[in-house]
């Protein structure tokens, strides 16, 4: 594996870690205010109970 190819799976590791960590962050803070989360699955627009969101 080349030093390129290293250093660009180094940088999506990273962004995955910072998006799993906003996720729960956003999950905490919604559980809290009792909220809801909207999301999208195949076109579809969702919203669920951030209670119901087991993490």
């Amino acid at each position: 594996m080349k030093k390129n190819e290293m250093d660009i799976e180094k940088l999506r590791e990273k962004i995955r870690k910072g998006l799993t960590l906003s996720f729960e962050k956003l999950l905490i803070q919604k559980k809290a205010q009792n909220g809801v989360i909207v999301l999208s699955e195949k076109g579809q627009i969702k919203k669920i109970k951030a209670t119901d969101i087991k993490y």
